[in-house]
C-alpha cells in the first residue's frame, strides 16, 4: 500500500489522504496512524482518496471506522473490538470531517453491504467533495 498525501483548498483546508493498493491486514494499521499523525498535526478535515483501492478487506474497513472516530473525537476501540464497535445507532450520523472520494464499484459494495456507507459521504467528483466541508 503506497499512502500519499495532498491538501486542496476548499471553504476550509482539506487533507486528500490517497490510498494506493488494497487495504487490508496487511496495511490497515499503516493507514491509521497516517490518519492519526495527520490529526496529531493539526488536520480536521480529511478525504480519503480510495480511487486507487481495488480491494478492502474487514480490516480495511475497521481502518476506515477508527479514523473518523478518532476524527469525531471518540476513543475508538482496539484490535478486533474496533470493528465490532459499530454501533448502528451511534453511527447513523454522517461524518462531518472524514469523506470518501472514489470509491472503486467492488470497495463500494463492501461498503454498503456492511452499512458504513450511510456512515460517509461518498463522492465522484473532487471539487464536490471540497465544497462539502
Amino acid at each position: 500500500m503506497l499512502i500519499t498525501v495532498s491538501q486542496e483548498k476548499g471553504q476550509v483546508p482539506v487533507t486528500v489522504l490517497h490510498l494506493h493498493g488494497d487495504l487490508d491486514s496487511s496495511n490497515y494499521t499503516d493507514v491509521i496512524k497516517k490518519a492519526q499523525e495527520l490529526f496529531g498535526n493539526g488536520t480536521r478535515d480529511l478525504l480519503i482518496d480510495l480511487e486507487k483501492v481495488p480491494f478492502m478487506s474487514s480490516a480495511g474497513l475497521m481502518a476506515l471506522h477508527t479514523i473518523a472516530l478518532s476524527f469525531r473525537g471518540d476513543t475508538p476501540a482496539e484490535g478486533g473490538k474496533a470493528f465490532r464497535s459499530i454501533d448502528p445507532e451511534r453511527d447513523k450520523e454522517i461524518q462531518k470531517h472524514v469523506k470518501l472520494l472514489n470509491p472503486q464499484q467492488s470497495v463500494d459494495h463492501v461498503l454498503d453491504t456492511v452499512g458504513l456507507k450511510q456512515f460517509f459521504q461518498t463522492f465522484t467528483d473532487l471539487p464536490a467533495a471540497l465544497s462539502s466541508f
